[in-house]
Order: C-alpha cells, then sequence, then structure tokens
C-alpha cells in the first residue's frame, strides 16, 4: 500500500491509504470519481502494521482499494457498512472529532 502522510495547520495528521496498482489512475462513475493522478496520493510504501501504527494517530483518513480499506477495517477505525464503491474500487474516509 502507498501512503502519503499531510498535516493540518495544527499538526494532526491527514493519510491517504491507497493500494499501490491504483495510483496514477482515474475512475468516474455517474456523477462520482476516484482522481488518484495528483501528488496528493503520490507517497510512500509502507507494510500493513507500519500503517495501522500511523492510523491510530490519525485525524483524517482518505483510503482507496481493497487492502487499504481492508486495512482500516481490521484497524477498527472504518465500519464495513461505510465503504463506498466506484467502478468497483473500495473507498472510505475517517474524521476523529
Amino acid at each position: 500500500m502507498i501512503v502519503k502522510i499531510h498535516t493540518t495547520s495544527d499538526n494532526r495528521l491527514i493519510l491517504t491509504i491507497c493500494d499501490d496498482e491504483l495510483i496514477g489512475k482515474r475512475y468516474e462513475e455517474r456523477e462520482k470519481q476516484l482522481d488518484l493522478t495528483s501528488d496528493f496520493y503520490q507517497g510512500n510504501k509502507m507494510a500493513e502494521e507500519e500503517i495501522i501504527k500511523l492510523i491510530e494517530k490519525a485525524y483524517i483518513i482518505n483510503a482507496v482499494g481493497k487492502d487499504s480499506v481492508g486495512c482500516c477495517v481490521k484497524a477498527g477505525v472504518i465500519n464495513k457498512k461505510t465503504v463506498g464503491k466506484i467502478k468497483g474500487i473500495p473507498y472510505a474516509y475517517m474524521v476523529r472529532f
């Protein structure tokens, strides 16, 4: 999985997590789209164990792809019932308040 770490102006952690094979692609379905071509998703490859440690600290998570969303479900921050799909690609968001 590819992870890009972003931070808010008050240093809260924002993560984008994307399955490797989806990076650089764009998917559209009716009015919805997943645009994975921007620098927003261009991060570093990480193992699931490393990602779960980051997930535990994250304020916002944007996950795209079966493995990435599955990792968030496994970490307990995403409920399977809230996962959306565009062209069969699962995606999910999480915000901690």
